[in-house]
């Protein structure tokens, strides 16, 4: 079994191949497609818009949240092809590893000339 963080470095290793070859500009659908296409030939789990209900005072609420990417049943995967990222992207993915219940997760901005400017990690204590 992979760690969080061992499955958050094959995530951004596969990231960094992709911006390398397709740069920034394009549409957040792209970059999405081919993360997912890319982390499942290298034999991670993967599911791509996964619904993420909430839940409150006892009842499931399906409102159409959907995680972009979940890896491995352990590491979300929010990506973004933005001018800039804003802070309602951040709560977006602090909201989803709290609900969800997961530890990492990785905001990732592909509209960057380095990507590496565009990377974001999260942490849920639990």
């Amino acid at each position: 079994m992979k760690t969080e963080n061992e499955i958050a470095t094959e995530i951004l290793d596969v990231a960094f191949d992709i911006h390398r070859q397709l740069g920034p500009g394009l549409l957040e659908s792209v970059y999405k497609e081919a993360l997912y296409s890319k982390l499942q030939k290298s034999g991670l789990a993967v599911t791509k818009e996964k619904p993420l209900p909430v839940f409150y005072d006892g009842i499931r609420l399906d409102l159409g949240y959907r995680l972009d990417l979940e890896v491995d049943k352990k590491v979300i995967v929010e990506v973004k092809a933005v001018e800039a990222i804003a802070p309602i992207h951040e709560a977006q993915i602090l909201t989803y590893l709290k609900i969800g219940e997961y530890k990492l997760g990785l905001l990732i901005n592909f509209n960057t000339i380095l990507l590496k400017s565009g990377i974001r990690r999260f942490a849920n204590g639990l």
